[in-house]
């Protein structure tokens, strides 16, 4: 049995959130969080898809929950850099 990646919940944002930076971000980065949680609550025989581009690869929990990880911390990297004048 196999689990879609909730990596498909960081898909382009709608043009009204795109006029603001802030706003976009801080939706990344809530999606980024619901993925970990998602992940986390597998259990860890399951392989995942994630999305890479336009395409999919099965991959592992870890290898995914890595991957998302890395997204939000830079997701709120690029927030903290627009707080900080």
């Amino acid at each position: 049995m196999e689990a879609a990646s909730a990596s498909s919940l960081s898909a382009p944002v709608p043009s009204s959130s795109a006029s603001d930076p802030k706003l976009h971000l801080l939706k990344e980065i809530r999606s980024y969080e619901i993925a970990i949680g998602e992940l986390s609550n597998l259990p860890a025989y399951r392989n995942v898809y994630q999305k890479n581009g336009n395409l999919f690869f099965r991959t592992t929990i870890q290898k995914a929950t890595s991957s998302e990880q890395k997204q939000l911390n830079s997701a709120k990297a690029q927030l903290q850099k627009l707080n900080s004048p």
